[in-house]
């Protein structure tokens, strides 16, 4: 690293169970819109036990995770998260965890996002793998974590783009088909959170009309 270069800030890797958590945000997002306080909601989920978890300690976990990640989103897309249809909800998940977590948000634009532009059809582990090494060169706690966690974090990341219907079973990209409404919604970030997505400029500028 450069005398002078500012060293970078340090990925969150905490995203090892629940993908992308639909179930769980149903039950979070409802409450927000009650308390406007995402530790309120966060200690309801804790205290009821809303989200059936099984032992308290993952109970914890999930209700955590779940409202970390609908933290990122503005009051409107939490509202348009409740109605969604379930691709809508799928697609606005996968940008929260994208927002969240700056290693996912990366993968998406960098590889994702690149190989579809590129015309490569598929993504596989070792397209992660190779990610995640050239990041470590920058990033020392990626070095630091064990092997098994970042396997976990690879699936993880994996079952996401699958449950957002951005990746088949068998491993090939899928067209980003975006309503309306929830691309709308994502280009009025800057930059857009349409980098996200596997989806070519022709959506993009449509989407920002």
């Amino acid at each position: 690293m450069a005398e002078g270069t500012a060293p970078a800030s340090r990925y969150a890797l905490s995203f090892t169970s629940g993908a992308l958590l639909m179930r769980e945000a149903l039950i979070a997002a409802p409450l927000y819109l009650r308390e406007h306080d995402w530790s309120k909601v966060r200690a309801v989920i804790e205290q009821d036990n809303l989200l059936q978890a099984r032992t308290v300690a993952s109970g914890r976990r999930f209700a955590r995770e779940v409202t970390q990640r609908l933290a990122v989103l503005t009051d409107d897309e939490i509202e348009l998260l409740i109605d969604a249809t379930a691709p809508e909800r799928g697609h606005l998940l996968w940008a929260a965890a994208c927002r969240r977590y700056d290693l996912i948000g990366e993968f998406a634009e960098e590889v994702v996002r690149e190989r579809f532009l590129l015309l490569t059809s598929t993504l596989t582990y070792e397209d992660y793998d190779s990610f995640v090494r050239g990041k470590a060169l920058w990033h020392t706690e990626l070095a630091e974590v064990k092997d098994s966690t970042l396997r976990r974090l690879r699936s993880n990341v994996f079952r996401m783009l699958n449950e957002a219907g951005l990746l088949s079973d068998r491993g090939h990209l899928l067209q980003a088909v975006l309503s309306q409404r929830v691309a709308s919604t994502l280009c009025t970030r800057t930059p857009s959170d349409l980098r996200f997505f596997p989806t070519n400029d022709h959506a993009t500028r449509r989407a920002e009309r």
